[in-house]
């Protein structure tokens, strides 16, 4: 920078030749300046680029590598293990409420065909239209699946007949 402002002070002067070369020596020296510059710099990137390698692939940062694997494989289980046991929870629940629906439809079944039974054995002692509704009572509470009504029913039938 000193021999560009000595360049121009000396043509200032109006030096003839010395000028011209101080000139070119500065943008040379300039020159030179940067490309070192420039070289320190690459330099100095390749540096921490081996050095970047070299310990991405020490025998520490692959043990360590090791390890991460090892535990996201092990979250990864833990996480399978918590949803299979989630849906397991789920399809038992639901396995159960089928067979639970089942069941009661099952028990509603036996106890409408007791009924009537029950109505066919006290048919002699009853009005054809008390027998008849009676009748479509059962079927109706059968239809609706509705115990209580039918046990109702039941008792009802059965206190007619201890009444005659």
């Amino acid at each position: 920078m000193a021999t560009l402002l000595l360049a121009d002070l000396l043509s200032w002067l109006a030096v003839p030749a010395l000028p011209d070369v101080l000139s070119q020596l500065g943008l040379v020296t300039l020159l030179s300046a940067f490309f070192v510059l420039l070289g320190v710099v690459l330099a100095h990137g390749l540096k921490i680029t081996a050095r970047a390698i070299a310990d991405y692939f020490s025998s520490a940062q692959r043990t360590r590598r090791r390890l991460l694997f090892a535990q996201a494989r092990q979250d990864q289980v833990k996480r399978l293990f918590y949803f299979r046991t989630v849906q397991l929870k789920y399809f038992n629940a639901l396995k159960r409420t089928r067979l639970l629906k089942a069941n009661n439809r099952k028990h509603i079944h036996l106890l409408s065909n007791a009924i009537s039974r029950q109505l066919m054995s006290v048919k002699p002692s009853l009005a054809a239209e008390t027998f008849k509704e009676l009748q479509q009572q059962n079927a109706r509470h059968r239809r609706q699946q509705n115990v209580a009504a039918l046990l109702q029913l039941q008792q009802q039938i059965a206190n007619l007949t201890d009444n005659k």
